[in-house]
């Protein structure tokens, strides 16, 4: 069971995890922050190009740049922090073996110090709405909630992820695979409407589905589905219950296994 009490009294850990993630993140780089924005960005000119010029996907009604760029944010954030926690054991193998504390600590640390990034992200796409004839509105003030959804659903994998790298080591080199089927399952480069209605059911048992529309109608007034939503909030949840369940599981093991 998951001790919350526990996870409390080690919150000033939590937060020195976080900072230091954020610090070697960006230690030594050139770019710096400048790599968070340049990321979506050099995707969303290769998917404009494959997607919007060449295979002419449709976008709603708004430019394709700004239609993938607004489901990119959430995405790049989601599949950068299952990649990180994924790994956050192994990588922090010489800590877990000398000193005691809830092993979780580690993989929160790597999917929190993630929202620096997203917070620069929806700040540069805020500024990049007016360019491309999308106004802000008081739908923006659910993003916040949409990030949670996100967090949520993205500590449930990379704890799950994460256990299953100590004891697994195959899972390291899959994951990057799977992000990138998961990406194609997700829509980032299409609409959700492209999937007929008699599938969509099962296009929602993907929790990142609607949330990625979510954020594209938070930004530029897309259709949405409350009941999708619902579903996406309700899976991220159940993830997360199995990713801590899982880890709690195996967690005594960790320290021999590493």
């Amino acid at each position: 069971m998951l001790d919350l009490r526990e996870l409390w009294a080690y919150r000033e850990l939590l937060a020195v995890l976080v900072s230091r993630d954020i610090k070697v993140r960006y230690k030594q780089s050139v770019l710096g922050v400048a790599w968070v924005i340049l990321r979506p960005l050099l995707s969303t000119g290769i998917f404009t190009l494959v997607f919007g010029m060449l295979a002419k996907i449709p976008s709603e009604g708004h430019p394709y740049a700004i239609f993938v760029f607004s489901a990119l944010v959430p995405w790049t954030f989601f599949s950068a922090a299952v990649a990180s926690s994924g790994g956050s054991l192994v990588g922090s193998a010489g800590l877990i073996g000398k000193v005691y504390f809830p092993r979780l600590l580690i993989p929160m640390a790597s999917v929190a110090g993630g929202l620096l990034d997203l917070a620069v992200s929806v700040a540069f796409l805020l500024v990049l709405m007016p360019f491309f004839g999308a106004e802000w509105s008081l739908r923006l003030l659910l993003v916040p909630f949409l990030a949670g959804g996100v967090f949520v659903a993205a500590l449930g994998v990379g704890t799950l992820i994460s256990a299953l790298t100590v004891a697994y080591r195959d899972f390291g080199n899959l994951v990057g695979f799977l992000l990138q089927i998961w990406m194609f399952a997700t829509p980032v480069v299409y609409p959700a409407s492209l999937v007929p209605e008699r599938y969509r059911w099962v296009f929602h048992l993907n929790p990142m589905a609607a949330l990625v529309e979510g954020f594209r109608w938070a930004f530029l007034g897309t259709a949405a589905e409350p009941a999708g939503l619902a579903a996406s909030f309700a899976g991220a949840v159940l993830v997360l219950l199995v990713g801590v369940a899982y880890f709690e599981k195996v967690e005594r093991r960790f320290a021999d296994i590493i």
